[in-house]
């Protein structure tokens, strides 16, 4: 089984490698392990790579996977061989979804009409995004500003915000302004001057790169208000709010029907075979990812 892992910590062009394993992972109990057809990549992959939830050496990246049922672990039921589904992986072994194969803890079976890749980019970028929201509280009818909709976590945002009743500001470059106002989103460009931009709104989701919020702060009366998944700094110096760590998979079934029946998108920027890792780890790298990008073992 090949496997795309590291044996030390470092930047992830340097200590990752793709290596042939014995064997692959074996499901647990109430896990299954499945024949991974597509991994998304997040930047918690790279962050992994340089000892984000260190652990035992050799680890794999990959949190994200759409694949059929190889394996079944103990006390497994509802679920066949062969079944297509997908799920965050489990991450914290030898090797993780960037493999031929890859043991899940949570899956969803995964709807006729959705392709393993627009699977794949689905868990990561849902979760965070819902679980972001429903930390700023009831979102109906309120004007919300959701900053970096560029980014996957932001796009699944305002599409979420939107089906919670949001009036939502998405703040975002050319790329997918189009799409984010077909969503019906009022977009604005992010950039300096973005607080003059958008004006007074209720709430702020933050899924930007560092260093806008100095801006986003202009835009609500309190802190409090701003609830970030990027800027972990301000947390503690600006008095803005964090998710809390219930994480919200339990929705992934309902976004992932709403994809199937072209009611929900996360953008795919490019797809790779896993031998050609390198080439979106440098697209990722530069800050330019624009989309997901999804390793196809």
């Amino acid at each position: 089984m090949r496997a795309l892992r590291f044996h030390s910590y470092g930047e992830p062009a340097d200590v990752l490698r793709l290596d042939e394993t014995a064997t692959p992972p074996e499901p647990g109990p109430g896990q299954v392990r499945i024949a991974v057809e597509a991994c998304g990549l997040t930047p918690a992959d790279w962050a992994i790579c340089g000892g984000l939830h260190a652990g035992e050496l050799p680890r794999g990246i990959g949190l994200e996977a759409a694949g059929t049922v190889a394996a079944l672990g103990p006390d497994v039921t509802g679920v066949a061989i062969g079944d297509p589904v997908f799920g965050p992986t489990v991450y914290t072994g030898a090797s993780a979804g960037a493999a031929d194969q890859v043991v899940l803890r949570t899956w969803f079976p995964r709807p006729a009409g959705l392709g393993a890749v627009e699977a794949a980019a689905l868990p990561m970028a849902v979760e965070t995004a819902y679980r972001g929201l429903a930390a700023l509280g009831d979102v109906a009818g309120k004007r919300v500003l959701i900053s970096g909709a560029g980014t996957t976590i932001g796009f699944a945002a305002v599409q979420i915000a939107v089906r919670l009743g949001a009036r939502v500001v998405a703040s975002a470059g050319k790329t997918y302004a189009d799409a984010l106002e077909g969503f019906g989103a009022e977009v604005v460009p992010y950039g300096k001057g973005l607080g003059k931009r958008v004006g007074s709104v209720d709430l702020v989701l933050d899924t930007a790169p560092v260093g806008v919020m100095p801006e986003l702060l202009t835009t609500v009366t309190d802190p409090a208000d701003i609830v970030t998944v990027s800027d972990f700094a301000a947390l503690k110096d600006l008095g803005v709010r964090s998710t809390d760590m219930n994480l919200r998979y339990d929705v992934l079934g309902e976004y992932a029907a709403l994809a199937a029946a072209g009611g929900f998108t996360v953008p795919i920027a490019g797809t790779y075979p896993l031998e050609s890792w390198r080439e979106p780890l440098a697209i990722s790298r530069s800050g330019q990812a624009r989309g997901k990008h999804v390793l196809i073992p």
